[in-house]
């Protein structure tokens, strides 16, 4: 399936330079998809020359064509919906119907940049001196670096390259080894839409090997990385030693609480929403429940029984309601952290094993744990899985305290009829985003990132273009 692509350089796909390929897995039969290209060195080198040679390009494209173009980019995207969840669904795993839903959330991304290439505004500020004037402006920072995960593809490929675009700088992606045949297809579709040569360039293969070599190139000037905050880390120290300006969206350990006076059902909804999409591989996954004493028996039971009813299967299969996880390895870990948690004295409610009747695939139940206390493993680690720890609270203090307890601080979830508790929680929970009785977050107007460990910079909404702009003033003098 990847024999028409390969690594996308100057315009033109083509073959790594040594012909090397990898295997990519169908997560939900442990088929072989296909065998993708593996880059080299030299690849990674000409495409490091090709995006320089295409920002000299791109810069001077006016604004309302680049407008132009990306929103084509997103029209495009829409009208191949289809092809582009095909292929999310057999790399990734997740329901089609899903997959369709970040099809349609990447093409959202390209449309809101496109627009917001025309609002790149900068200021005149009163002068201090008569014959002086002040003035600020924009400039593209440069050669982007864009590094992306496995578990939303498309969506996190479109905040790096349409906002690069958008800004005027050229662009290098990386797409996971586990999922590189989406992401190509979108590389494809900027092809389509005239995006000139070299502005948007591929590279597929090893992650830690081609991120460093791209990192220790004077030719990147900005890193842009959705990852785990251990990989995080280590780009953030590489990119040190260039000075390089870093966005980083890391990991996350959501609290989901849900008050005395909250409509319980739909709380119940919320979380099944949000919890298992993906089956729980998402960075905004809520992870640590907090259920008020008074109400915790009435959200477990409806929880669990909306849980008993989600149908596992392959994602191709329309009725399939929750995928395989990912990677034989990600099952592993979830195995261990299940094992580990009833170590450490948790009750299993529900699931705690992989489902009856899957002779292949990296299937797993959903898991409930009751009895769970917050020094618990499964507290501190993020599961990145379908697991949910629920536990019991008495006040708003108690819980805000214990909920902000934690490392990370990507986002958060409130259920609550109280619009002072509504107010004072969102306002005191310490997370790049909250969620308050919906569980939608990550859209493309609002911007989108964390705090403490799970990193900095924010993507999507108007302030996701300044992380690709450099700020320049110039003070100047009228009378020679």
């Amino acid at each position: 399936m990847y024999e028409k692509f390969g690594q996308f350089i100057n315009g033109k796909w083509q073959q790594s330079s040594d012909k090397g390929t990898y295997e990519v897995i169908n997560p939900a039969n442990e088929e072989i998809i296909g065998h993708a290209s593996k880059a080299t060195t030299e690849d990674i080198d000409s495409a490091l020359k090709s995006a320089a040679t295409g920002l000299k390009v791109w810069k001077k494209t006016a604004p309302w064509q680049r407008a132009y173009i990306i929103r084509k980019i997103a029209d495009k995207i829409r009208e191949k919906q289809n092809v582009l969840a095909k292929w999310m669904t057999l790399e990734v795993g997740k329901p089609l119907l899903e997959a369709k839903g970040e099809i349609s959330g990447a093409a959202d991304i390209f449309e809101w940049n496109a627009e917001e290439t025309k609002r790149i505004y900068g200021q005149t500020v009163e002068s201090r001196l008569e014959d002086t004037r002040v003035h600020v402006y924009y400039q593209p920072v440069g050669v982007v670096a864009a590094l992306t995960p496995w578990n939303f593809p498309a969506v996190l490929s479109a905040r790096k390259i349409s906002t690069a675009l958008a800004a005027g700088c050229s662009v290098i992606i990386k797409p996971d080894i586990i999922t590189p045949g989406v992401v190509m297809e979108m590389v494809d579709i900027c092809r389509e839409c005239g995006v000139p040569p070299g502005v948007v360039n591929l590279l597929s293969g090893d992650p830690p090997s081609i991120a460093q070599q791209l990192i220790s190139s004077d030719v990147i000037k900005k890193i842009s990385i959705t990852g785990s905050s251990r990989v995080g880390k280590l780009i953030l120290k590489q990119a040190a030693d260039k000075v390089q300006r870093v966005t980083m969206e890391l990991s996350g350990h959501s609290p989901f609480i849900v008050f005395d006076d909250a409509d319980i059902k739909k709380a119940a909804e919320i979380a099944i929403a949000a919890k298992f999409r993906n089956n729980g591989q998402v960075c905004i996954s809520p992870n640590r429940f907090y259920i008020h004493e008074n109400k915790k028996e009435e959200f477990v039971n409806l929880f669990m029984d909306k849980t008993k009813k989600l149908k596992i299967g392959d994602g191709m299969d329309p009725n399939t309601q929750l995928g395989p996880l990912t990677t034989k390895k990600r099952l592993n870990e979830i195995e261990d952290l299940v094992e580990k948690t009833i170590q450490e004295g948790a009750k299993v409610l529900l699931g705690g094993k992989r489902p009856a009747g899957f002779n292949k695939g990296f299937f797993y139940e959903p898991t409930i744990f009751d009895n769970v206390k917050d020094d618990f493993t499964i507290m501190k680690q993020e599961p990145f899985g379908p697991l949910v720890p629920i536990l019991s609270f008495k006040s708003f203090d108690e819980v805000i305290q214990r909920a902000n307890n934690h490392e990370l601080g990507l986002c958060s979830y409130v259920c609550t009829n109280s619009m002072e508790t509504a107010h004072l929680a969102s306002e005191q929970l310490e997370t790049g985003s909250v969620g308050v009785n919906t569980g939608m977050i990550a859209i493309a107007e609002a911007p989108f990132g964390g705090i403490k460990q799970s990193g900095y910079g924010r993507e999507g909404g108007s302030e996701a273009i300044k992380d690709y702009l450099n700020v320049k003033y110039t003070h100047m003098g009228i009378r020679g």
